[in-house]
């Protein structure tokens, strides 16, 4: 069935090859907030990526155990309060952050879940965990961003789980990271296709 508004558009779509779909909860809440249409392209974007990423963790360290359902649905919400904060959306600023966690948390979301709203920009404070760290990574290589001390942090997981030398976690995620990022250019156009206004 043909979707026609933007919004179910955004959500629906094939977009990018293989476009993973939202976690049923993210998208019913995107659909209750009547949230812009490409506000809701973003984070199934970025969720795409995370869903590659936490493919990959297992197959490369086994050993690292993380919660890839909370990753999953953190990079589907990580910038939902954007909703609120429309400027942000074709801006600069990081009042979406406090304002995306209250409002998951208001409509009923965990503590748990609600956190990655707010501490998708904030990698290094106290507190932050693996789990954090790939959303963050996904909000950054969705658009083939690479931020060395964000890796950094990602790597000292890895590298504390596997055993392995620091520089040998540190190629395979650069490889990793470097493919996923090969799909950027139609990230952003396939992104650039939704209104930014409903």
């Amino acid at each position: 069935m043909p979707h026609h508004d933007p919004l179910s558009r955004a959500l629906h779509d094939q977009g990018p090859p293989g476009l993973s779909p939202l976690p049923p909860a993210a998208e019913d809440l995107l659909l209750s907030l009547s949230a812009p249409p490409r506000l809701a392209a973003h984070l199934r974007l970025v969720h795409d990526v995370a869903h590659q990423l936490t493919e990959w963790m297992p197959l490369h360290c086994p050993g690292l155990a993380f919660d890839r359902e909370a990753v999953l649905f953190g990079a589907a919400t990580h910038d939902v309060g954007k909703a609120v904060h429309l400027a942000e959306l074709a801006g600069p600023g990081s009042a979406h952050e406090d304002a995306g966690q209250e409002l998951l948390l208001a409509h009923g979301f965990d503590a748990s879940r609600a956190r990655f709203a707010a501490t998708h920009a904030s990698w290094t404070r106290s507190g932050v965990t693996f789990e954090d760290l790939l959303v963050s990574t996904a909000d950054k290589i969705w658009k083939n961003r690479r931020v060395p001390e964000l890796e950094d942090l990602v790597v000292t997981h890895l590298a504390r789980a596997s055993g392995r030398e620091r520089w040998e976690e540190f190629l395979a995620l650069d490889d990793t990271l470097g493919r996923i990022g090969e799909g950027a250019d139609s990230r952003l156009a396939h992104q650039a296709s939704f209104p930014v206004y409903a």
